[in-house]
């Protein structure tokens, strides 16, 4: 799947099972293999002043191996 990175921002994300779980607020990418790793739904910045980040990152993101389809929204796997 390719897709411009910039076109994810503000898309809604939804499970296959329709429950919303936010919007895209940031988009984190690893740097080793140039590939999304994980939607973030917030602020990339507020997260990173977060005094218990990975508690935060871990309920604030979606792993994007999740991914099922990018439309209008984007639609995830309900479980990782």
């Amino acid at each position: 799947m390719t897709v411009n990175i910039s076109e994810l921002y503000n898309k809604k994300i939804l499970t296959l099972g329709g429950r919303m779980l936010g919007e895209v607020k940031g988009v984190m990418l690893n740097m080793e293999n140039g590939e999304v790793s994980h939607l973030l739904l917030n602020n990339p910045e507020s997260l990173m002043r977060s005094s218990n980040l990975r508690t935060d990152f871990i309920k604030n993101s979606v792993s994007f191996k999740r991914v099922r389809k990018i439309t209008e929204s984007i639609v995830v796997s309900d479980t990782e």
